[in-house]
C-alpha cells in the first residue's frame, strides 16, 4: 500500500487540522488530553510493561477454566429436565461411552462378556463416575451392535465442564487400547467436548505462531519501516493478553466458552491493528508538514483518535448485541469481544501516542523496502508530480462516472452469493466437530452407523406429580402412537418422578425428531411432562435465537444509526452504512451454507459435514463481521465527511476520501483476513467456519462494499447524502464530532 504524505500548506497556514495560536506559525499548545498521554511518555509505557506483565500471570491458564459447551437456553424445558433427569435419574444421562471391539468374535463370546464385565466393574469403582450400564448387564439390543462384535458400556461423570474433564484424563488411559480380547475406544459427549477444548487450545496456539510472523511482514510492506510496523503489533499483543486476563477473572463469576478464546487472538490483533494503522498514518502525514511530533499527535488524536474511538464503539455495540441472548456460548464471544475492542482502542488511543512523541521522526526508521527497490533516485520531477493514492482516486472517479452500473451489479452480485443461505438448515454442534481422526469421533460415528436406534440420540420425557401404573402404561400407549416414533421404553419410576426413554424413527435432529418434540410437548397428561434430548435442545434452541434476535437487531441498528449520525451529520448516510454493512455479509452466509452445510471442498478444508450449521453460529458471525464492516465504513466515511467539511464538493469529497483511505483499509482488511484464516486452519468446523467465513466477509467488504459500492450510492444520492433536519443539524452541532472536528483541542 503506497504512503499518503500530505503536502505542505503554503504561507503561514498551521498544519492541518492544528489549531491556531496566538501568532501564526507558532504550534498550538496540545489539549489537555495530549498533554495527559504525552506528558511522561517513558512512565506511560513502562506501566504498560508491567501491566501487561501482570496481565500475563492473571491470564495464565485461562484456557483450562473455559467451557465447551453453552448452546443451551439455561430457561428452556430441555434444560430444567435435563438437569432434573440427572439429579433423580443419573443412569439415564450417560455422557461417557466405551466401545468395546471384540474384533472377530461376538461379542457374547464368554471371554468378552468376562473382561467386559469387569471393566464394567472397574469404571463403577473410580471416584466421580456414576450410572454405570453396559450390554452385558443390561442385554438391551441398543448397546449391541449390528453386526455383533462392537457392544457399549455406558456411565456418567458427574461435576462441570472442567471437573468432568479432569476426571475423564484421570481415568481414560486406563481403559484406552487392547484388554485381553478387546480393544477399547473412549467416546461420549464429554470425551467429545474434551477433545474438542484441548485441540482448539492446540490450534489457537498454532494460528498464532503462522498470524504473527506473516502479519508483521505485511505491516512493513505497507509502513516500510520496521519500526513503524512493530507498533501495531505491540498493541495487539497488549489487548490480546490483557483479554486473556478479563476472561480468566469472569471464569470466577460465570461460565465462558473456550471458543472466545478464538475471537480474543483475532480481534485483539485485527482492530488493534486497524487502530494503529491508521492513527500511525495520519502521525506520518502530520509530520510531513512539517509538524513537530507533540504537535502531531494532539493533530492525530484529534482528527484519527476520535475516530478510532467512534469505531471501537461501534464495533463494540454489535458485540454487545449477544448479551440479549441467553446461551453462554454467544455471551462469552460479548465478554471477550467488548473487552479486547475497548483494550485495543485505549492502547491505540494512550500507549502509542506515547511511543510516537519518543520516536519522533524515527518512526520512518529501517525502511525495508529499500531492499527490494531499484538503486536509482527519482528524478525531483517525478517526486513532485508523484501523488500518493492516484490509483483510488482514478478508481472512484469511474465507479462514479458509472454509477448505476456498479451500484445495480454490485448489488446483484452480493444478493447471488447470499443466496444458498435461503436453504439452511440449522442443527447442533457434534462429535463431526471433531476431526474425522479424533478417538471420540471414531467412537461417535460407530455408535451413529453400526447400532440400533442411534443410541443416546433419542428424546427422554421426564413425568413429574402422582401417577398410577396405569397411566402411565397409558401414557406410553399414547407416545407409541405417534408417527414418528420406532420405541418407547419405561417407565422408570422413583417417587413422584418417572421418565420415558422415546427413539425416533429417522435421524436425532432431522424435521421429524424435531416435530416429535411439539407432538410430546402437545399432549395432555395427568402429570408435568418435560421433553429433553438432542432435538429438543435443538427446538428450544432455535426458539431462544428467535425471540430474541430481532432485539439484537434492533439495538445494534439503532445504536449504529446514532454513532454514525454523531460522526456525520446526516440522516441518509447512517441509514446507508447500515443497509451496505448488512449487504456485505451476504457473501459470507451464502458460503457457508455452501461449503460447510452442503459439504463443497470438504474434502479440501478437511472437515466432515453435518448436513446442518449449529444455530448460534450465523448469529456470532454476523455480529461480528457486522462490528467489523462498521469499522472500515467509519474510516471511510470519516475521511469523506472532513474533506466534505473543508471543500462542500461531494463528489471530490468521495474521491479524496477514497484515496486517502482505499489503501489503508484494504491493508487492513488483508491482514486482518490473514489471522481469520490462521484461526479458519483449526481442526474443529466451528472455528474453521468462524475464521474462513470472516475473512471472507472482510475482504468483500474492504475490496467490494467500500471501493465500489460506497462511492457508487454517494454518487447517486449527491448533495442528499448531508441532508438533516433542523433539528437534528443543531443536535449535531452540539453533540457531533468528526475527524474534522477543531473545536476543541486534544
Amino acid at each position: 500500500m503506497t504512503e499518503v504524505n500530505t503536502p505542505p500548506r503554503t504561507g503561514e497556514e498551521a498544519p492541518q487540522g492544528a489549531q491556531e495560536g496566538p501568532r501564526k506559525g507558532v504550534p498550538p499548545r496540545p489539549g489537555r488530553y495530549t498533554r495527559f498521554v504525552t506528558a511522561r511518555p517513558r512512565l506511560s509505557l513502562l506501566v504498560a510493561l508491567v501491566l501487561t506483565a501482570l496481565a500475563v500471570l492473571a491470564g495464565s491458564g485461562v484456557a483450562d477454566r473455559l467451557g465447551s459447551g453453552g448452546w443451551e437456553d439455561p430457561a428452556a424445558e430441555s434444560t430444567y429436565a435435563t438437569k432434573a433427569l440427572e439429579r433423580e435419574f443419573p443412569d439415564s444421562q450417560p455422557n461417557l461411552l466405551l466401545l468395546v471391539d471384540s474384533g472377530r468374535a461376538s461379542v457374547d463370546d464368554p471371554a468378552v462378556a468376562s473382561e467386559a464385565r469387569d471393566l464394567a466393574g472397574r469404571l463403577a469403582g473410580e471416584k466421580g463416575v456414576t450410572g454405570v450400564g453396559s450390554y452385558w448387564q443390561s442385554r438391551s439390543p441398543a448397546l449391541r451392535a449390528k453386526d455383533g462384535h462392537e457392544a457399549l458400556i455406558a456411565a456418567r461423570i458427574t461435576g462441570d465442564d472442567n471437573a468432568m474433564g479432569r476426571t475423564l484424563d484421570r481415568i481414560a488411559p486406563h481403559y484406552r487400547g487392547t484388554h485381553g480380547p478387546v480393544r477399547v475406544r473412549v467416546g461420549g459427549i464429554v470425551a467429545v467436548r474434551h477433545e474438542m477444548q484441548t485441540i482448539i487450545k492446540e490450534d489457537l496456539a498454532r494460528a498464532e505462531v503462522i498470524a504473527l510472523p506473516i502479519t508483521l511482514v505485511l505491516l512493513v510492506m505497507v509502513f516500510g519501516s520496521a519500526i513503524a510496523a512493530l507498533l501495531p503489533l505491540g498493541i495487539g499483543i497488549v489487548a490480546i493478553l490483557g483479554t486473556n486476563a478479563v476472561l480468566r477473572g469472569l471464569t470466577a463469576f460465570t461460565d465462558v466458552s473456550v471458543f472466545a478464546l478464538n475471537l480474543t487472538t483475532a480481534l485483539g490483533l485485527g482492530l488493534a491493528i486497524d487502530y494503529a494503522l491508521f492513527i500511525v498514518r495520519r502521525f506520518r502525514e502530520e509530520l510531513s508538514t512539517g509538524a513537530t511530533p507533540l504537535t502531531a499527535v494532539g493533530t492525530t488524536l484529534r482528527t484519527a483518535g476520535r475516530t478510532v474511538l467512534f469505531s471501537a464503539l461501534t464495533v463494540a455495540v454489535s458485540l454487545a448485541a449477544m448479551m440479549v441472548f441467553p446461551q453462554y456460548f454467544l455471551r462469552s464471544f460479548a465478554y471477550a469481544g467488548i473487552a479486547v475492542v475497548l483494550l485495543a482502542a485505549a492502547a491505540a488511543l494512550i500507549l502509542l501516542p506515547a511511543a510516537l512523541v519518543l520516536l519522533g521522526h524515527r518512526v520512518n526508521s529501517l525502511d525495508l523496502r529499500r531492499l527490494f527497490r531499484r538503486r536509482r533516485a527519482p528524478e525531483p520531477a517525478e517526486a513532485a508530480t508523484a501523488t500518493p493514492g492516484t490509483a483510488w482516486a482514478r478508481a472512484a472517479g469511474l465507479v462514479m462516472r458509472r454509477a448505476p452500473l456498479f451500484a445495480l451489479g454490485t448489488t446483484v452480485l452480493l444478493v447471488a452469493l447470499g443466496l444458498p443461505f435461503l436453504g439452511v438448515k440449522f442443527g447442533t454442534a457434534d462429535d463431526r466437530q471433531l476431526p474425522s481422526t479424533a478417538e471420540s469421533h471414531v467412537v461417535q460415528e460407530h455408535v451413529r452407523e453400526g447400532f440400533p436406534g442411534s443410541p443416546g440420540g433419542g428424546l427422554e420425557v421426564l413425568a413429574e406429580g402422582r401417577a398410577t401404573a396405569a397411566q402411565y402404561a397409558a401414557y406410553k400407549q399414547r407416545v407409541a402412537a405417534l408417527p414418528e416414533v420406532a420405541r418407547v421404553d419405561g417407565p422408570l419410576v422413583k417417587g413422584d418422578a418417572a421418565y420415558f426413554t422415546v427413539q425416533p424413527r429417522g435421524e436425532a435432529v432431522d424435521d421429524p425428531a424435531q416435530r416429535l418434540v411439539g407432538d410430546l410437548r402437545s399432549l395432555h397428561t395427568p402429570f408435568d411432562a418435560k421433553v429433553t434430548g438432542t432435538a429438543a435442545v435443538l427446538v428450544d434452541t432455535k426458539h431462544a435465537i428467535g425471540r430474541r434476535l430481532p432485539w439484537a437487531a434492533a439495538f445494534i441498528a439503532v445504536v449504529t444509526l446514532l454513532l454514525v449520525f454523531l460522526l456525520t451529520g446526516s440522516v441518509l448516510i447512517p441509514v446507508q452504512a447500515v443497509v451496505l454493512n448488512a449487504l456485505s455479509l451476504t457473501a459470507m452466509f451464502g458460503a457457508v451454507v455452501w461449503v460447510f452445510q452442503d459439504g463443497h471442498l470438504s474434502g479440501a478444508l478437511g472437515f466432515t459435514s453435518s448436513g446442518s450449521i449449529e444455530t448460534t453460529l450465523p448469529v456470532l458471525m454476523f455480529c461480528v463481521a457486522f462490528g467489523l464492516s462498521m469499522d472500515y465504513g467509519v474510516f471511510l466515511l470519516s475521511r469523506i465527511k472532513e474533506e466534505y467539511d473543508r471543500t462542500g464538493d461531494h463528489d471530490a469529497a468521495v474521491r479524496h476520501g477514497l484515496q486517502r483511505t482505499g489503501g489503508l483499509i484494504t491493508a487492513a482488511a488483508v491482514i486482518l483476513a490473514v489471522v481469520m484464516v490462521a484461526i479458519g486452519t483449526s481442526r474443529v468446523t466451528n472455528t474453521k467456519m468462524l475464521g474462513l467465513g470472516i475473512a471472507l466477509a472482510v475482504l468483500m467488504d474492504a475490496m467490494v462494499v467500500r471501493s465500489l459500492l460506497v462511492p457508487a450510492i454517494m454518487r447517486l444520492t449527491g448533495r442528499a447524502t448531508w441532508w438533516a433536519p433542523a433539528p437534528l443539524r443543531r443536535f449535531h452541532e452540539r453533540f457531533g464530532v468528526s475527524e474534522g472536528d477543531d473545536r476543541r483541542p486534544a
